[in-house]
């Protein structure tokens, strides 16, 4: 009886134990389905999610191609008006062109006259004032500027020379003295006085001798201290009140 009942009690228990792992079992299996439908449940809402960024960059780039197309036609519309105004530019100035009176005889001969005049005048800087004139006129006979450009050019050059019958000012430039190139400070009263300085501390004036003029080493001690008085004033920019000079006036005009 004992034997039988042992046998009993151990069927029992391991009937509870069966019991108790297959409840293990199916708790186990319940919470890895509910593992992996949460699992599933992420992956459809980073799917959602996805698929929202990527209709709104669609849709960013849609609108992105519009601008730039806006843009493009734009830019095509404006090219166009640029393209018409620059041929209805041509046409007005062809129209001009044509009823232009030409000019070149005028700027010739005013450009003729002013080189006269400075070849005729104080020798300041002369071969580079008549090398610019040269140059407009092979300018313009070579049709590298225009008959307008060519006569504002002159004009200008008109100026400058009247400029500089009033300008007193320290400059720098090549003189002949006794037979030899030099290279001197030059001090301009004007157009009617002009002094020299040499590098070897030699000075003096320009000397007019009819329509010639030549320049004059200063030997007296006054007149050296005259004009080394001249350069300093100069040199300060002092371009105002009472100097004393030699008598170097340049009185002339040109014939």
């Amino acid at each position: 009886m004992v034997t039988f009942r042992r046998l009993i009690s151990i069927s029992a228990a391991l009937s509870v134990s069966g019991t108790m792992l297959h409840a293990a079992n199916d708790d186990s299996m319940i919470k890895s389905i509910m593992e992996l439908r949460s699992q599933v449940e992420s992956l459809y809402t980073q799917i959602d999610d996805n698929k929202e960024a990527y209709r709104a960059q669609m849709k960013s780039y849609a609108l992105q191609t519009s601008d730039n197309e806006a843009q493009i036609n734009r830019q095509e519309t404006a090219l166009k008006l640029t393209q018409q105004n620059i041929e209805k530019t041509q046409k007005k100035l062809e129209v001009m062109g044509s009823a232009t009176v030409d000019l070149k005889p005028v700027v010739t001969n005013a450009l003729d006259a002013l080189e006269k005049e400075i070849q005729a005048g104080i020798p300041f800087r002369r071969e580079e004032r008549v090398a610019a004139l040269h140059q407009i006129k092979e300018d313009l006979k070579n049709g590298n500027i225009s008959q307008e450009k060519a006569l504002a050019l002159t004009w200008a050059s008109y100026d400058d020379a009247l400029r500089l019958t009033k300008e007193i000012g320290q400059f720098k430039q090549e003189i002949t003295l006794d037979g030899k190139d030099t290279i001197a400070k030059i001090a301009k009263v004007g157009s009617v006085m002009m002094f020299f300085a040499t590098p070897d501390d030699r000075v003096g004036y320009v000397k007019q001798e009819g329509k010639k003029y030549s320049y004059v080493v200063a030997k007296d001690s006054t007149e050296r201290d005259q004009i080394i008085d001249l350069f300093d004033a100069v040199q300060k920019q002092i371009r105002t009140g009472y100097f004393t000079l030699p008598n170097a006036l340049l009185l002339r005009g040109a014939n």
